[in-house]
């Protein structure tokens, strides 16, 4: 059945479709739920994060020949799209003279990083003798993430709430479609538009990237090694060894030879009761057999 679904894209770089069919039924929700929140929530993308104006010392400052105040001129900002292609993160810059627009393709970025919306405004100069001037930090991350998520910054330096994912919005709706007689099958299409740092087929393609690698944790799984019992400690003498090997003291041995107990497996294998009726033998010289016993590896 797998080998029979057949995808296709409609739409442009920004928006568009991608048809997914035909798919078991049920598969349609399964599948479109999964992309979609995938979509929304977990694709890698690039934001600005933080920004210095030059003679700024707070948001909530006015700059002199500048139409906006510095409040919109970072709601501004945070509209900005960037394709990053490392995961450090990159300084920005800007300067803007004179009466006019300033839009976002006047930033100047390092090599590895492009504006994909260079029409994007961010503050308009009133005069000839204006000006404005910023340094920007740009980032690559996922999802969105706020300021007080942030360490303090420097003084002067103003923190942005940064949306990095690259999709703007995204759909999806089942319909019942057929193969040959038989209609039970889904036919699945997800609608999306990004903001132009990717197109919707590789969104949804790096979606189900992300999808199989956790799947793939399920499918690897592996059953943890059972863990070894360590070997036994081989003994240092043989069990057919004379108790005079034990190296015991010579009340001792002698009280065991007098019960006939000659040899090490002999002593091994009488109890502890009846070794304590023998002459001469108390707790003290069972502690002491004991002893020698385990220094010899028993």
């Amino acid at each position: 059945m797998v080998d029979q679904v057949k995808i296709r894209q409609e739409g442009g770089s920004r928006e568009g479709s991608i048809i997914v069919e035909p798919l078991p039924q049920g598969y349609g929700v399964t599948i479109g739920n999964a992309l979609r929140r995938i979509l929304l929530s977990s694709l890698p993308g690039g934001a600005i994060t933080q920004v210095k104006i030059t003679g700024v010392a707070h948001e909530y400052s006015t700059i002199k020949g500048v139409k906006e105040d510095v409040v919109e001129i970072l709601l501004n900002l945070k509209k900005i799209r960037l394709q990053i292609d490392g995961d450090k993160p990159v300084k920005l810059s800007l300067e803007a003279k004179g009466a006019g627009d300033v839009t976002a393709g006047q930033i100047k970025v390092p090599s590895g990083v492009k504006i994909t919306n260079p029409d994007q405004i961010i503050a308009s100069l009133a005069d000839a003798k204006a000006k404005l001037e910023m340094d920007l930090t740009a980032e690559k991350g996922v999802g969105y993430v706020s300021v007080e998520d942030r360490r303090s910054l420097g003084i002067g330096t103003i923190p942005l709430d940064a949306t990095f994912t690259p999709v703007t919005r995204a759909n999806y709706k089942v319909e019942a479609t057929r193969v040959g007689q038989i209609t039970n099958f889904d036919k699945l299409t997800i609608d999306l538009v990004t903001d132009g740092t990717s197109t919707p087929a590789e969104a949804v393609k790096e979606a189900a990237r992300i999808l199989t690698n956790y799947f793939n944790v399920l499918v690897e799984q592996k059953k943890a090694p059972k863990k070894e019992k360590e070997a036994a400690p081989k003994p240092k003498i043989d069990q057919s060894a004379l108790v005079e090997e034990l190296e015991l003291s010579t009340r001792i041995t002698n009280s065991l030879k007098n019960a006939e107990i000659n040899t090490v497996g002999q002593l091994l294998e009488t109890p502890k009761e009846e070794l304590v009726k023998l002459k001469n033998m108390g707790a003290k010289s069972i502690s002491d057999i004991e002893e020698k016993l385990k220094d010899k590896g028993f």
